[in-house]
């Protein structure tokens, strides 16, 4: 029986204000230039409000809605509905100072005990590919979001991905080492080769699980759901959860970005119905069933290795590596001018500081600087 991971990715950047410059300038000559004058001038904190709150009416608080709804309503049945969020800080950050609601529809899902929180970086960020500090970063920014979450969800995350699902061997035995006990990250075809993503695999290197996300599956939804052009419009529940049932293998992970569900695919297309009527469809096929990360890998042991040595890491955007966002000039200078700072932020010892300088790694920044168009 086919367990189905359904995973949402949930993030919010800080994006940075192109008016950087003028509005630094303009602090200054006012006679005073602190931190919180500099975080006010680097980003657009009126775009990223207008941002939020509308994708919180779209997405976060009805998607949310409904998904609590269907997981009180299999309760102790034979076919629980149960789904995993990994939500960055940053955008729990944001929550509570734009829409509390949001964070109260998450606590009242986390509360319903059929959801599990995924690990990740408290910033989204890059800090894995810092040179000379990526894992101490990585560690870091990781217990900073543990913190977060263990505040906010009363909850202690057992499971992890890096951001953008990037991952490579070293990365994922450094996430053993810090406790978890599985990873999360793409199903890669040159990495998989003849394999199907659809089974519990193991680090190169060390012995943690790793689940490898099913990227058709995922992307007919994320990507296709509203494509009129798409040979498989429209992409109905049924539909979907018959192509689950015919799909062989130990565990398929469906990971989408969470604002797939009313931001991305606008209500009117009706993927909300599509939330809110896929659990009763999958519960119509007798070998299917819905399971958390956690619980997958305590049913299946790992079938091979899943090798991905850090020369050539992963990711789920575009060509499957970093390329989205390390892949021109301009990208790899503003990164590199990035890690420079690091010694010296942490020489500082100033939380305020080394903030400002960690939102500077989140990942949408590089990724908005892309030069190229990626396959869908």
């Amino acid at each position: 029986m086919p367990s189905i991971v359904l995973m949402f990715e949930v993030h919010q950047p800080y994006r940075l204000n192109p008016r950087l410059y003028e509005r630094l300038v303009e602090k200054a000559l006012r006679g005073s230039l602190e931190v919180k004058d500099i975080e006010d001038a680097v980003f657009d904190n009126d775009l990223n409000r207008r941002v939020f709150e509308r994708v919180a009416d779209s997405c976060y608080v009805p998607a949310t809605k409904i998904i609590t709804e269907n997981i009180e309503r299999s309760k102790n049945s034979s076919k629980e509905f149960k789904v995993s969020f990994s939500i960055s800080g940053v955008f729990l950050e944001q929550a509570l100072m734009w829409r509390r609601d949001v964070v109260e529809v998450f606590q009242r899902a986390v509360d319903t005990g059929r959801v599990e929180l995924i690990e990740q970086t408290y910033y989204h960020s890059l800090a894995a590919f810092i040179p000379h500090y990526g894992f101490e970063e990585l560690r870091d920014q990781v217990l900073e979001h543990r913190r977060i979450i263990r505040e906010l969800f009363n909850y202690e995350p057992l499971s992890v991905e890096n951001t953008e699902f990037t991952y490579n061997n070293d990365i994922a035995c450094f996430l053993e080492n810090m406790g978890f006990k599985v990873v999360l990250t793409e199903g890669v075809d040159w990495v998989l080769g003849w394999r199907s993503p659809n089974y519990v695999y193991r680090a190169r290197g060390c012995s943690v699980p790793v689940l490898t996300r099913n990227y058709r599956l995922s992307d007919d939804v994320g990507f296709r759901f509203s494509d009129r052009n798409w040979d498989q419009y429209p992409l109905t529940a049924d539909k979907y959860a018959e192509w689950l049932s015919k799909t062989p293998g130990d565990v398929i992970l469906v990971a989408v970005d969470y604002e797939t569900f009313g931001e991305h695919h606008k209500p009117e297309t009706g993927i909300l119905e599509f939330l809110r009527w896929l659990p009763v469809e999958v519960s119509r096929r007798g070998n299917l069933e819905f399971a958390t990360p956690r619980e997958v890998v305590e049913k299946h042991r790992p079938v091979d290795y899943y090798d991905v040595p850090p020369w050539s890491t992963i990711s789920w955007a575009d060509e499957r590596d970093l390329s989205a966002w390390l892949g021109n000039q301009m990208q790899q200078t503003a990164f590199a001018a990035l890690c420079e700072l690091r010694p010296y932020v942490m020489a500082l010892d100033k939380p305020e500081i080394t903030s400002l300088w960690r939102k500077l790694t989140i990942s949408d920044h590089f990724y908005y600087m892309a030069t190229k168009t990626g396959p869908t």
